[in-house]
Order: C-alpha cells, then sequence, then structure tokens
C-alpha cells in the first residue's frame, strides 16, 4: 500500500523529512531541521469554538508544549461561528507559512463537506495536514435530573415527548451536532437543537438544567461527569474509556450504530513549505511523548496517537474517511 497516495507534494516532503529526522542514523539531517528559519514569530493557532470546549482544552495542552521546541510563543485564538466553518475558512485563505494554523476536527473536517453545501474551502484540498492530536470518544450526556435511566428509556422517553425536548449542540455542523444528528437518526427522533457557541457553553447550559440532552467529546464532559453534575447513558465507543469505566459502549448499550470516533488534528493551509510541515510534525510528536501531558489528555479520557498515527498521511486519510462516511449520515440535512 502506497502512503503517499492522496498527499500534496508539500505534505510527501514533509513525510520524507520526518521520516529521515526521526532515523537513528539521521542526526545531520535533524540538525538541519531544527536550522530551518521558522518559525520567525509568535504562531497562531485558531481554535473554531469558545475557550473551555474540548478542542480549546486540546489545542492549550498541547500547543504549550509545543512552543518550548519552536522557541517562539503559541498563540491561541478562539473563532467562532458557523460550526467551525468560519474559523476554517479564515485558515484556509491565510499565508501559508506555517504561522498561522488551525485544530480542525470531525466537523470542521469531516462533516461539514455534506452539511454546508457552500462550505468556503475544501477540507482535503486546501489544507497541508499536519498530525493528529488526538482521538476523542464521544458521550451521550443528559442533565443531573432527566428522568430516563438506561438507554433504552432515554430512546422510549424522547420519542413520547419529542415536541418538548431539546437538544444543545456547538453549532450546525459541530461534532456535538453531528454525533446526536446520528444518534436522533438512529432512534428516529426529532428533539429541537439549541446552538452554543461551542460545547463549553453547552455543557453548563446542561449542568444548569435549561437543555435536556448533548453528545459531547469525553474531555469536555469527565469534570462535570465526576463532579455528579450530569449523566452520562452511553460511550460511542466500541470499548469502554477508563476515565468513564461504569459508561457502557454503544454495543452494550444496544446501540451499535452509535460509533463516533471524534478526533482533532492540526492543519496548515495549503501550500506551507514542506520542511515546515516536517518541523511542527515533529515539534507535536515530541510534545504527544511527554509523559506528563499524556497523563493529562489520558484522565480527560482523551487518546493519545500512537508514533505512526502522527504523520500528515494519517490525517489526510482520516479526512478523506470522515467526508465519506458522514455524507450518508446527513443527506436531507440543511443548515
Amino acid at each position: 500500500m502506497n502512503l503517499f497516495v492522496g498527499a500534496s507534494a508539500a505534505g510527501r516532503a514533509a513525510i520524507a523529512l520526518l521520516a529521515l529526522w526521526l532515523s537513528p542514523a539521521s542526526a545531520s539531517e535533524r540538525d538541519r531541521l531544527d536550522q530551518i528559519d521558522f518559525p520567525i514569530r509568535t504562531v497562531t493557532v485558531i481554535v473554531p469554538f469558545a475557550k473551555g470546549g474540548p478542542t480549546d482544552t486540546v489545542a492549550r495542552i498541547i500547543t504549550a508544549e509545543m512552543a518550548k521546541t519552536l522557541g517562539q510563543p503559541i498563540e491561541i485564538e478562539n473563532m467562532l461561528g458557523a460550526g467551525g466553518t468560519l474559523a476554517a475558512t479564515r485558515a484556509a485563505h491565510a499565508t501559508p507559512d506555517g504561522h498561522t494554523l488551525i485544530v480542525g476536527h470531525m466537523g470542521t473536517h469531516g462533516s461539514a463537506v455534506a452539511l454546508f453545501p457552500k462550505l468556503g474551502y475544501r477540507p482535503d484540498k486546501d489544507f497541508e495536514p499536519v498530525a493528529l492530536l488526538t482521538e476523542m470518544p464521544v458521550l451521550l450526556l443528559a442533565r443531573k435530573h432527566f428522568p430516563p435511566k438506561t438507554v433504552q428509556e432515554f430512546a422510549a422517553f424522547v420519542k413520547s415527548h419529542t415536541d418538548n425536548i431539546n437538544v444543545a449542540h456547538a453549532g450546525f455542523g459541530s461534532v456535538s451536532y453531528a454525533s446526536c444528528l446520528l444518534l436522533n437518526r438512529l432512534l428516529n427522533v426529532d428533539p429541537t437543537g439549541v446552538p452554543f457557541s461551542g460545547t463549553g457553553p453547552a455543557l453548563q447550559a446542561l449542568i444548569e438544567g435549561q437543555v435536556d440532552y448533548m453528545c459531547d467529546q469525553i474531555v469536555n464532559a469527565v469534570p462535570a461527569l465526576r463532579a455528579g453534575k450530569v449523566k452520562a447513558y452511553v460511550i460511542a465507543s466500541s470499548e469502554r474509556d477508563a476515565a468513564v469505566p461504569d459508561v457502557p459502549t454503544a454495543r452494550e448499550a444496544g446501540l451499535p450504530g452509535f460509533q463516533v470516533g471524534a478526533w482533532t488534528g492540526l492543519f496548515a493551509p495549503r501550500g506551507t513549505p514542506g520542511p515546515i510541515i516536517a518541523k511542527l510534525n515533529a515539534a507535536v510528536s515530541r510534545a504527544l511523548d511527554q509523559s506528563e501531558l499524556r497523563a493529562r489528555l489520558t484522565d480527560l479520557g482523551g487518546i493519545v496517537p500512537r508514533p505512526e498515527q502522527r504523520s500528515p498521511v494519517v490525517l489526510a486519510q482520516v479526512v478523506q474517511d470522515e467526508i465519506s462516511r458522514w455524507g450518508d449520515v446527513a443527506k436531507g440535512v440543511a443548515p
């Protein structure tokens, strides 16, 4: 299998240079990578949602460590709107010099293609993938005093009270929106959607009892769950997660079709030079190898990619797979 299929010229150059840099016998290549005149100023990493949400949390944890390697500050810019697609559009048209990046995910670089007919960018064409940052299972959450106790009771309750039930999400096209879109179609229910500027604000509304349920990435949900502020019915994964060991898998709960592999990845604008992509990728990988950082992400329920999963070509394939998958799920849905 040719792993370079589908990668851009910059991406192929990045992969080749990175492979040399990682080789035990390539001290000169490592020196060469370190000597690349990048970055020369503060790097801006755009996060397409509000501060405090799962994407923002992951971005801040990893970029803080990357900044140490790169030798320049990394500034997080939270840009809200249209399920993250406004931020992605801006990032796609930024100067391709590595100083403006974006943390994309299943929504901005997957389901958005099907959900937004006039999307202002092409996730698989207008970006240079840098590296997969995390994988994050999705949880079906409800307010603390929501009556159902099991998934089966949840399904029956929502079906019989559809007109009076609402579901929170972080905007049309977001991970939380797409995940609950899949869930609601599996259950054949159509509750009222309540959009927020991010899953941070959406989760807070759930905690306060202003909304009934939501689908949220585990990194965002774990603190509220541990504090008993919300309840979880199921994890949209084939395996239980050590961060929430008592939450059953979708198959265990009788919803085998509810499988959502949320993820975050770092992207640069198309045309960013290969050596810069390689240097950014190396900084991500070095950050993910830090034991304290890994422990922080794992404690929140995040899954840290293995070294072989961190290449630009792997992230490019993830994007392609997500675009194909959500094209079927989102048929007939309009913003």
